[in-house]
């Protein structure tokens, strides 16, 4: 078996809270997944072979045939291209066996048709930590491209089924399409890469062809019959394609979202009892940044650290205009210094928490936050304590800050809504409104 090393340019004691996380479509400088018209060309690892980027098989297939090397996991690599230029220039520094396990085919035949393949994976720790560095900076530029369309107020498109034409944000168009052509793709804020995601939705009804079953028909009349009757206003979950446009598929490596919602899926099948009669909610049970006090509402908790420390996190978030995911990593680097019993302001370490919060307090730091570049980074994008209930209390705009109902504009649909039209004959408030009308 081959020697397991890692490399100190890649450990280089990184304080990292991510959990490991697949992204194997690369991205490009537009904030769009690559298509496969890049043109960028991949070297092999151990010659000076070159293979574009389109045609990855054929570069594993030639490491295979040429080099006997195999690289487990293919799929899990976020950057491809990257990962075979850093092994290139380790392969070039020490011997390959010092990487990569040693396979001996044929190892109880004659000596001369036995052979050795090299098997490079993330069983080799300095592999694995790469991986996850370049799975990191795909996160980072995923949740920043999700949070660019969720602020987009220059959004202009017409719908895919009528001639209607919708401007300033996504959700206006897909919540229309799926109220008024009862099509839905989701919650908007479930997607990403929203304008590549309704391309592709575009050019398939332009090639005629259901998006559900995939078959292709004569004209768009046939197929707009077809979709009706045979209820295929949804899109295929089996076609792999769409995989990208989901953050969900960014949530573990390796898995896939029918992967994970299998897995919820068997924890609901292991319950027999389908009585929730009995179901009790537990309380939120929110703690305070610098002592140990919890409270079972937000505002409550929000009070506490007004009064009794001086902080105030809603007027943190006007004075810097910090977006969602902003607000997230500030508080899971707040959380972060504080455990490591050392001051979020100036940096200055401690023997014991006691001690920085009672620092924090008298050097008058509580509300001075660092530059920008200290906090905002990918590695706060996760919790520092997975069951932190005050992550589940940032507001993800202004207007909710100020008490302004910006829900109004977005309304909420279940899964299956082919039969609208009949729910709203039938609705109560149909039936209050029509009898307030006949008394008036």
């Amino acid at each position: 078996m081959a020697a397991l090393t890692k490399s100190p340019e890649l450990a280089g004691g990184q304080d990292s809270i991510l959990e490991p996380l697949c992204f194997p479509e690369q991205l490009s400088a537009s904030g769009t997944p690559a298509s496969s018209d890049d043109g960028c060309m991949v070297s092999c690892i151990l010659c000076s072979h070159l293979a574009p980027l389109t045609d990855k098989d054929g570069l594993l297939k030639h490491l295979v045939l040429d080099h006997k090397l195999v690289i487990a996991d293919i799929k899990l690599i976020a950057d491809f291209p990257k990962y075979m230029l850093y092994w290139k220039k380790r392969f070039a520094e020490q011997p390959i066996t010092d990487f990569c396990s040693v396979i001996k085919t044929n190892s109880e035949g004659p000596a001369e048709l036995q052979e050795n393949y090299f098997l490079l994976c993330d069983v080799l720790p300095e592999d694995r930590i790469l991986r996850e560095q370049l799975q990191q900076k795909r996160l980072e530029e995923v949740l920043d491209q999700q949070q660019k369309e969720r602020d987009d107020t220059d959004f202009k498109r017409t719908c895919l089924f009528c001639n209607e034409e919708f401007n300033k944000n996504r959700s206006l168009l897909l919540n229309h399409m799926a109220k008024d052509h009862s099509f839905s793709i989701g919650l908007p804020d479930n997607i990403v890469y929203c304008t590549e995601f309704l391309n592709t939705l575009e050019r398939k009804l332009d090639n005629m062809q259901c998006l559900y079953c995939e078959k292709t028909f004569r004209d768009k009349t046939t197929l707009k019959d077809h979709m009706r009757k045979k209820q295929h206003r949804r899109i295929n979950a089996n076609n792999h394609d769409y995989d990208r446009f989901y953050v969900i598929n960014y949530l573990e490596l390796g898995k896939t979202w029918e992967e994970v919602q299998s897995e919820d899926d068997r924890e609901l099948l292991d319950e027999d009892d389908d009585d929730w009669s009995d179901w009790q909610a537990h309380p939120v049970c929110a703690v305070c940044l610098f002592c140990e006090q919890q409270e079972e509402t937000m505002e409550k908790i929000y009070t506490h650290m007004q009064k009794a420390h001086g902080f105030d996190l809603h007027k943190l978030k006007t004075d810097l205009n910090l977006k969602f995911y902003q607000q997230v990593k500030l508080v899971n680097y707040i959380r972060r210094e504080l455990h490591q019993c050392r001051c979020y302001s100036c940096q200055e370490k401690f023997k014991a928490r006691a001690d920085v919060v009672q620092h924090i307090l008298e050097s008058g730091h509580l509300m001075q936050i660092p530059e920008v570049s200290q906090w905002d980074q990918p590695q706060y994008y996760f919790p520092t304590y997975e069951n932190d209930a005050l992550l589940t209390a940032l507001s993800d705009s202004e207007s909710e800050s100020e008490g302004t109902d910006c829900s109004s504009n977005v309304p909420v649909f279940p899964e299956d809504i082919a039969n609208l039209k009949a729910i709203k004959q039938n609705s109560v408030l149909n039936k209050l409104l029509k009898d307030r009308g006949d008394s008036s």
